[in-house]
């Protein structure tokens, strides 16, 4: 297992104020409501969810970061667990031609809005209980997803990811590494259950028996 980070540049390039985010709603309710993983957590306030959440071409530098990286190939399966509306799956045909997409979210309203072009290739499932058979990928992905679970359903979805996967597998998780970063994402987060320090998620990841690597964004 490797610590890689494909996605602290990107999601740095967001500014936050994150204690307004607290004074300025009642931030459990926000929470009860992204949590509906509908329209308002997509395409909603900015105080539910992302605010809005549409195609702009963001994914594709970090798909080709990963292609390159894990050497991804025509003809090779990827599966994307949390895939949302999709986009960082359409930015892998665009990295590697021919490459061949499946995604699965829990969210029915962000698979019926993904792009088009990936509709064909997402459907409605939980991360603890793929519809895939045992190592069926060749690559597995997960961005943002698994912290939004708690620690029994966490260690279901790590030996899931685990069993459907043959090759290279890539986790991405929120974190914090000190108080400042623990404080702003409690602040900010609105749907995350797990809140563990890089060095508790590899941890975690060891229990499970996960193979693959895995990545942290953190609330600076």
């Amino acid at each position: 297992m490797a610590y890689v980070d494909f996605l602290q540049k990107l999601h740095s390039s967001t500014p936050r104020d994150y204690v307004q985010r607290v004074v300025d709603h009642d931030k459990a309710e926000c929470a009860t409501i992204a949590r509906q993983w509908g329209k308002d957590y997509w395409d909603g306030d900015r105080c539910h969810g992302y605010g809005g959440y549409s195609y702009d071409g963001r994914w594709l530098p970090v798909a080709e970061a990963i292609a390159r990286h894990y050497d991804l190939k025509p003809g090779m399966r990827i599966l994307d667990v949390g895939c949302g509306k999709g986009f960082l799956l359409h930015e892998f045909t665009r990295a590697v031609p021919g490459i061949e997409i499946f995604g699965v979210d829990v969210s029915e309203y962000g698979l019926e809005n993904a792009k088009e072009e990936v509709k064909p290739h997402v459907q409605l499932a939980n991360a603890t209980d793929l519809p895939f058979p045992d190592q069926h990928f060749d690559f597995v992905i997960s961005l943002g997803a698994l912290h939004n679970l708690y620690n029994y359903d966490l260690d279901k979805a790590l030996k899931e990811i685990e069993r459907v996967g043959k090759g290279s597998k890539y986790i991405m998780i929120e974190s914090y590494r000190n108080e400042r970063e623990k404080a702003n994402l409690l602040y900010w987060q609105l749907t995350c259950y797990a809140f563990h320090t890089p060095d508790e998620w590899q941890w975690l990841m060891d229990q499970a028996g996960y193979s693959g690597d895995f990545g942290c964004i953190y609330f600076e």
